[in-house]
């Protein structure tokens, strides 16, 4: 961490408080770790996954249960990759950790046409290399990075793109039931995160395999969502409060909600009356 003076101090532990409290309660609400836990915690190299990792080991301090934590590097092999940099830092902060070497960024240039997206074939991957290595090393629980802006930038994705309504949870049983997804950082700001972690002075090592492909279907979310906060400071709040309020029966999924059997109390009072002199 990088010498701060007395302001900065003041302002670090603010926030440094304030995550950790959005983390805790994350954690609480949805039930994410329980005692005797083992938390497999991705770590990228970039600023959510070190955020992750530094706010859970200091919860684990001070937690009222027992949970261990593991982190976990996927090395996909990727040119220039800096090989040395999470074992270093990891063994200077004496975590536990495996980098797991699978060789996606071959396959993912052989399998996507020039000027396409690399994002969807790259996760899916990763997902399946990082689901089954938790297995292996008997983690119950996933850890990932994810932030509140991820989660809403997601809603909108799928909604532009994808004609659903769906978001990322905070807390997921994986698609083959064997797998806890938890993401701690539901709750907290990228902009804190990005602060944090300059602040903290972490080795960022970059995504070099998709971070030149600016016209990405995210980042025109993600630019909008900014342009809305600027022109409305607080809309952000209240769009991820209202991913956590839904009313189904306003929407208009009839598989989420029985629209076809409702009626009206007087339809019911009517046919009830009917009824009585049928009798």
């Amino acid at each position: 961490m990088r010498t701060l003076d007395k302001k900065e101090k003041t302002n670090f532990n603010k926030l440094q408080k304030r995550l950790r409290r959005h983390v805790g309660n994350a954690i609480a609400d949805f039930n994410m770790i329980e005692n005797g836990d083992k938390v497999m915690v991705c770590l990228s190299g970039g600023k959510d996954s070190y955020t992750l990792l530094d706010i859970l080991l200091n919860l684990q301090q001070h937690a009222p249960i027992e949970f261990e934590l593991v982190a976990v590097n996927l090395d996909q092999k990727q040119p220039g990759f800096p090989e040395q940099v999470l074992p270093e830092y990891l063994d200077g902060i004496g975590v536990r950790y495996f980098i797991l070497e699978k060789d996606t960024y071959s396959i993912v240039k052989e399998k996507t046409p020039e000027g396409k997206t690399t994002c969807a074939l790259c996760s899916r991957l990763r997902r399946g290399s990082l689901y089954g290595f938790a297995s292996e090393i008997g983690a119950s629980k996933i850890a990932l990075g994810h932030h509140r802006d991820d989660i809403m930038e997601t809603l909108f994705l799928n909604m532009f793109y994808g004609g659903k309504l769906k978001a990322m949870p905070p807390k997921l049983l994986s698609d083959d039931g064997k797998n806890i997804v938890i993401r701690p950082l539901a709750y907290c700001k990228e902009a804190d995160i990005r602060l944090f972690s300059e602040l903290k002075n972490f080795p960022i090592i970059p995504c070099n395999l998709c971070g030149s492909q600016e016209i990405l279907q995210r980042k025109v979310i993600k630019d909008m969502l900014q342009s809305w906060e600027k022109e409305c400071p607080g809309r952000l709040d209240v769009i991820f409060k209202s991913i956590r309020d839904v009313v189904p029966s306003h929407l208009a999924d009839v598989d989420l909600f029985d629209f076809k059997t409702l009626e009206n109390k007087r339809t019911r009072d009517l046919f009830d009356k009917l009824q009585l002199i049928n009798l």
